[in-house]
C-alpha cells in the first residue's frame, strides 16, 4: 500500500468520525446544559443573588442532620417556606415540600420514599421579620 493510499483511508475514517457524532447529536432528546425555563430565571437572577446573600450576611445557613429515618433541618429563626428536594441522578425523583418552623425552630421530613445517593437540596423561606432567604445544599443519603 503506498502513503496516497493511506491517507485516503485516514481521511474516510475520519470523515465517517464526524458523521457518526453528528448523527448522534442530532438524535440526542435534550441538552442537559440549558434549562426550560432559562429565559424566567434569568430575570430572576438579582433577586436569587439578593436571598442567597441574606443567608451569608444573617449568617442563616440552616444545619441539615440526616438520621435513619428523618432529616433534620435547623434554622436560626422561625420560619416558612418550601424545599425542593432534586434527585441528581434522576429527575423523577424529585420533590417539593412547604414547611412551617416548630417552636424549636427546626423541621423533621421522612426519609420513606427518598433513594440512597447524592440529592440537591434547595431551601428558600421567609421570617416573620419579612426577610427572604435562599440556599442550596448537597447531601449523600446512605
Amino acid at each position: 500500500m503506498n502513503w496516497g493510499t493511506k491517507i485516503v483511508i485516514g481521511m474516510l475514517c475520519f470523515m465517517s468520525f464526524i458523521i457518526v457524532l453528528a448523527v448522534l447529536m442530532f438524535r440526542s432528546d435534550t441538552d442537559a446544559l440549558v434549562d426550560q425555563d432559562y429565559y424566567e430565571k434569568g430575570l430572576k437572577y438579582d433577586e436569587v443573588y439578593r436571598q442567597k446573600e441574606n443567608v451569608i450576611k444573617d449568617e442563616a445557613k440552616p444545619v441539615l442532620a440526616i438520621g435513619d429515618s428523618t432529616i433534620g433541618i435547623a434554622f436560626k429563626s422561625s420560619a416558612s417556606g418550601n424545599i425542593r428536594m432534586m434527585r441528581v441522578a434522576d429527575k423523577s425523583m424529585d420533590r417539593e415540600l412547604k414547611f412551617s418552623t416548630d417552636p424549636d425552630n427546626k423541621i423533621d421530613i421522612s426519609r420513606n420514599g427518598f433513594a440512597e445517593g447524592r440529592w440537591k437540596i434547595i431551601i428558600r423561606w421567609v421570617t416573620p421579620a419579612g426577610i427572604s432567604y435562599l440556599n442550596e445544599q448537597e447531601i449523600y443519603m446512605p
